[in-house]
């Protein structure tokens, strides 16, 4: 890979986003640590494979989860019931091993006097996933931004994940799944309006 290169210089590819050659040596340099040869034909293009894929999972970093929010519509024939959206499926990495973390979201509110568009729900959830994360922050994040943006009556946040960091290192124990929530408005402040919606969820 030509380490007499600077560190500064960039490797391009036709078609591909350009790597800064310090990002390749550091992929290239734990290769090497976890004890495999980083110069064997299998791994000759690992160090720009990786810096790109890690480019693409934490590309949260580079928009505002609350601009998918901003469009709302008013003209809901009367409808003033919980909106949910269930299961939605989400990638993040934890930020103490940079582990996967695998999981789906449940997401309602009740709104005010205006709805947005479901698919900005799972937009929202996306945006937050795609960086460095620890699940109760993520939870949090989403359930704040839809509450503070939307200002509705209630929002509801439920995520189960399972994360790689138990799974496949540490502890070894896979299949274990993580529940994280947090209840705003009258989903906090209300037992019943609280008890609907978990039921809505299937929680």
């Amino acid at each position: 890979m030509g380490d007499h290169l600077e560190d500064g210089d960039l490797i391009e590819t036709p078609g591909k986003i350009p790597v800064p050659r310090n990002v390749a040596k550091a992929v290239r340099t734990l290769l090497a640590w976890a004890g495999d040869d980083p110069d064997r034909e299998g791994l000759a293009d690992t160090p720009l494979r990786v810096a790109r894929a890690w480019k693409e999972y934490c590309q949260g970093y580079d928009e505002d989860p609350s601009a998918h929010l901003s469009r709302t519509f008013e003209e809901v024939g009367g409808y003033d019931e919980i909106v949910l959206l269930r299961d939605i499926p989400f990638q993040s990495h934890c930020e103490h091993h940079m582990a996967p973390i695998i999981g789906k979201a449940h997401i309602a509110y009740l709104p005010k006097d205006r709805v947005v568009g479901i698919s900005k729900l799972a937009r929202v959830l996306h945006g937050f996933a795609r960086r460095l994360q620890v699940q109760e922050r993520l939870t949090a994040e989403v359930a704040d931004c839809i509450w503070d943006n939307l200002q509705p009556q209630g929002v509801a946040v439920v995520i189960e994940a399972s994360h790689s960091c138990m799974a496949a290192r540490g502890v070894r124990t896979p299949g274990v799944v993580m529940t994280t929530s947090r209840m705003m408005g009258v989903f906090r402040e209300d037992e019943r309006s609280r008890k609907e919606v978990l039921a809505l969820m299937g929680c």
